[in-house]
């Protein structure tokens, strides 16, 4: 399931991460982030207190829930998926990227078990509910499916940084290897992670969302 792996959560999948910055625009334009150290403690803080775990334990549950078919637990986790989102635009980035990727999904996939499944869980579908489905449907291992996951959020930020700073793509590919290990730490919290924990501290994310909303010139759509 190697490939299936690579496939899902390749920068290349056409469900439109590209077009999201998370905060890190107005953050960077307001001059919170300015160098190469200060996206990395950014990061670093999302992968230990932020938003990016409680979306990778969000994941999961759509992963386990998808594996046992037990749907109705499924569309109550993606209805608390988009009540815990701060902003409207991190809101709606999520129903799109999640949307997305069922349509591509079931292009890629004809198999009539995940259409009718999908059909039976309430939309708009949460990004993260959406990449659990298809990985669990694509039998990818849970620990290879949430580092997967955690590896394209920070791939798909360091890009954005790369280009807002700006960096070199060396500095981010550097910035991106330096991180493996707080990727690896929360994969093993989040897989562990019990239901009564999901709580994050992203007030720095949430407050320049918001801002984000109205800057005045801006490359990204949130």
């Amino acid at each position: 399931m190697l490939l299936k792996l690579l496939q899902l959560y390749n920068s290349a999948l056409p469900v439109g991460g590209y077009n999201y910055s998370e905060g890190l625009e107005t953050a960077i334009d307001q001059a919170i982030i300015t160098t190469e150290y200060g996206l990395s403690q950014w990061l670093q803080n999302e992968l230990s207190h932020g938003a990016i775990r409680l979306e990778a334990a969000l994941m999961l549950r759509g992963y386990r829930c998808w594996q046992n078919q037990e749907l109705e637990t499924l569309t109550a986790w993606n209805q608390w998926g988009s009540a815990v989102k701060e902003t409207s635009e991190l809101r709606e980035q999520s129903w799109q990227m999640g949307n997305t990727l069922i349509r591509l999904l079931l292009a890629l996939d004809s198999d009539s078990e995940l259409k009718t499944g999908m059909q039976m869980i309430e939309k708009p579908y949460n990004s993260a509910i959406a990449f659990g489905v298809a990985a669990a449907h694509w039998q990818i291992e849970e620990k290879a499916a949430i580092l997967g996951y955690l590896h394209s959020w920070a791939t798909n930020l360091i890009n954005a940084g790369v280009k807002l700073i700006p960096l070199g793509q060396t500095n981010g590919q550097q910035l991106l290897l330096k991180l493996h290990p707080e990727i690896e730490t929360a994969t093993r919290e989040i897989i562990t992670l019990p239901d009564d924990d999901l709580y994050s501290c992203s007030w720095g994310l949430a407050l320049a969302s918001m801002q984000h909303e109205t800057q005045y010139s801006r490359l990204f759509r949130s």
